[in-house]
Order: C-alpha cells, then structure tokens, then sequence
C-alpha cells in the first residue's frame, strides 16, 4: 500500500508541477511557450509515469481516473479514498514548490477559464474527459497485449486535448491538478468546474466504454491495481 500511495503521488506531483509550472512560465516568459508545448508537456510526462511506475500503482494520477475504475469495480472501493489523498497530496506540494520557485504569479498556474462561460467550459471538461478515459478505459482492457504501450495513447489523448481545449479551460480532465494550485493560491474562481467537470466526464467515459466492453477481464485489474497475483487484486 505504501508503494502504491507513494507511486501515486510523485506521479501526480510531476504531473502538476509541469501543467501548473508552464502556465506559470508563460506568464513569466511572454510568447515563449505556446499551447503545444502546454498540452504536450502534461501528456509526456503522464506517458513518462505510466512507463515509470504502472505496475507499482497502475498509474492513475487522476481522481477522476481513479472513480472510473471504482465504478467499474476493475479498483478496490476500499483504496479509492487513499489514492485521491495521495493524488491530492502529490498536487499540493508541486503547487508549493511552484510558489517556492516563483512567488504567486499566475496564481500559481491554477485553472482559469478564458473567454468561455463556465456551462461551456464544464461542457468542454466533460467531454475531453470522456474521452480520455474511453481510452484508458479500453487500453486496460487490453493491458496483456499492450502492457505500457498503452503510455503513448493516453498520453497522445491529454495532448490532442490540451491542444483542441487548452485556450479556453487551460484543460486539466483532472481535479488534482486543479484543486492543488488553487488552494495553494488561494483562488477558488472557476474551481467547481474543474472538480465537477472531470467527475461527470469519467462516469460519462465509463458509460460509453462499458457499451462498447460490457464485461471486466483480468487485464483491467492488472492495469488499474498495479501489483497483483496472477491477475487478481489483492484489495478487490
């Protein structure tokens, strides 16, 4: 359990330092860095994650991730409150770090929405969201054929979505991500839609990923567990 929640918050700790901190070095660095490299950045290092510690913790670094797969019953209920403390955690300190490295600016590379209203910026995290856990989702299905291979879709998804949705939600899919910088800032403008958004996005991701795969397989509770016994979790 310890490796697990330990996993689980590095990987969201760089997760968040890397989204947050670019935002940040944007604002600091006019027209240096520009929404490719914003929505890149955040998938490489998900990949990077996925292919560093996966069969450790399965990789979520996602509460909305970590949902999906409790709903799904592919993840023990039990470690579900666990891992959002870890992810959350894990978002927390690299908010720290980021004030520690460059004061409050850009309130911390916190989420903000830019020319939508909030009804379409929600729209927009729940649709992207959707998405990307249909991915993850169906990529786990098939864990057994193509083990961390599955890194490069999921994170070829958050790039192509931080790349459509990036300059009007700063797309986060990911409440950690968000809620992290924002407290740290102090700054809770928009915040509900980051938090809500992803929730009801993976839990609509779920439903449609479920139409198209009806039935668990031990390849899902390989990919989302991490350690497990001849594709058993030891939690479920």
């Amino acid at each position: 359990m310890s490796r697990r929640l330990a996993a689980e918050f590095v990987g969201t700790y760089f997760l968040t330092l890397v989204g947050a901190g670019l935002e940040v070095v944007s604002v600091l660095k006019p027209g240096q860095v520009d929404r490719s490299i914003k929505a890149a950045a955040p998938g490489l290092v998900v990949a990077a994650m996925i292919y560093a510690v996966g069969d450790v913790s399965g990789a979520h670094l996602n509460p909305a991730v970590t949902l999906m797969f409790g709903v799904r019953r592919s993840f023990g209920w039990p470690l579900v409150p666990a891992y959002w403390a870890a992810q959350l955690s894990g978002a927390v300190v690299a908010a720290l770090s980021i004030r520690w490295l460059f004061g409050s600016v850009g309130d911390v590379g916190a989420n903000h929405l830019s020319g939508v209203s909030p009804s379409k910026g929600l729209a927009i995290e729940v649709l992207f969201t959707a998405l990307l856990v249909i991915v993850i989702l169906n990529v786990a299905h098939k864990h057994s054929l193509l083990g961390t291979d599955a890194a490069l879709a999921v994170g070829a998804t958050i790039a192509v979505c931080g790349m459509v949705g990036g300059e009007l939600t700063t797309m986060s899919m990911n409440p950690a991500r968000s809620i992290g910088p924002a407290i740290v800032a102090g700054t809770t403008r928009d915040l509900w839609v980051y938090v809500v958004g992803p929730f009801a996005g993976a839990l609509v991701g779920l439903g449609i990923a479920c139409l198209l795969r009806p039935h668990r397989n031990p390849d899902e509770f390989e990919a989302a567990q991490g350690d497990h016994v001849g594709g058993q979790s030891t939690t479920h």
